[in-house]
C-alpha cells in the first residue's frame, strides 16, 4: 500500500513539471522531446523488479502494435492503424528507459510477429487467429488486449518506484484507458456487444468507461497527444 500511494505521488509530482513545462495536456512539443524527457529525470538505483518490469512492457506494447497492425491490414478499420501508432510511441518511452538504465532490449527484430519471449509470441498468434476471423472479434481482440495491459501496468505500478518509470507506465495506463473506450465503443456501437472485462475486475472496467478520456477531455482526441 506504502508503494502504491508512493507511485500516486510520484505520477502527480511528474505530472504538474510536464504541466508547468510544456502547458495543459502535455501535447505538441512534448511528443517530439519525449525520450530526452524521460532520459532528463533523475537516474536512480533500480531493482530487479523494475528492470523486469520494463522488458516485460516493451514486448507486450510490441505485442499490440503487431497485433494492431495485422489486423488494420486485414479489416481496414482506422480504429487499428491509429492506436497502433500511439503504441509504437509505448514503444519508444520504454526502450529510452532501457537505454537509460543500460538494460538489454528485448526486441532484437522490429518486425511485426518477431519476440524473443516464447509466451509472447504464441500469444500474437493466438489473437491474431481470433481477430481474423471477422471485424467484431478484431475490436474484441483490442479491446481484451488494452485490457491485458491495464492489469499488467497495475501489477508491475505496486512494485517499482523510480519517479522515471512510474511517470511512463502511469501514462501507458492512461493510453490504455483511452483504447479501450476506443474499441468497445465501436464494438457496442456498430454491433451492440458489450466488451466484458478478462483481465480486470468488471467494476474497474465500468469505472473506466464512464469516466471521460484521460487528458482528451470531452472523449475527443487532441492533436499532438502523447499517449
Amino acid at each position: 500500500m506504502l508503494k502504491r500511494i508512493s507511485a500516486v505521488a510520484i505520477s502527480i509530482l511528474v505530472a504538474g513539471f510536464v504541466y508547468g513545462r510544456y502547458g495543459k495536456g502535455g501535447g505538441g512539443k512534448f511528443g517530439l522531446d519525449l525520450q530526452p524527457f524521460i532520459i532528463s529525470m533523475p537516474y536512480q538505483k533500480i531493482s530487479l523488479e523494475e528492470k523486469e518490469a520494463l522488458v516485460h512492457m516493451r514486448e507486450e506494447e510490441k505485442l499490440a502494435r503487431d497485433v494492431y497492425r495485422t489486423l488494420y491490414e486485414a479489416w481496414g478499420l482506422r480504429v487499428f492503424s491509429n492506436i497502433a501508432r500511439s503504441e509504437e510511441r509505448h514503444m519508444d518511452a520504454v526502450k529510452a528507459l532501457l537505454v537509460k538504465y543500460n538494460i538489454e532490449d528485448p526486441v532484437k527484430d522490429i518486425s511485426v510477429g518477431a519476440f524473443s519471449e516464447p509466451k509472447m509470441a504464441e500469444l500474437y498468434q493466438k489473437l491474431v487467429s481470433r481477430g481474423l476471423q471477422s471485424s467484431q472479434d478484431a475490436l474484441i481482440v483490442g479491446a481484451t488486449i488494452e485490457d491485458l495491459d491495464i492489469y499488467d501496468i497495475e501489477k508491475w505500478l505496486l512494485k517499482v518506484d523510480n519517479m522515471d518509470i512510474t511517470f511512463v507506465f502511469s501514462n501507458l495506463k492512461k493510453g490504455s484507458e483511452n483504447h479501450i473506450r476506443a474499441f468497445t465503443r465501436i464494438l457496442k456501437n456498430r454491433y451492440g456487444v458489450i466488451y466484458k472485462a478478462q483481465y480486470i475486475s468488471q467494476e474497474e472496467l465500468d469505472e473506466i468507461l464512464n469516466s471521460g478520456y484521460n487528458g482528451q477531455g470531452n472523449g475527443r482526441r487532441r492533436r499532438g497527444r502523447i499517449w
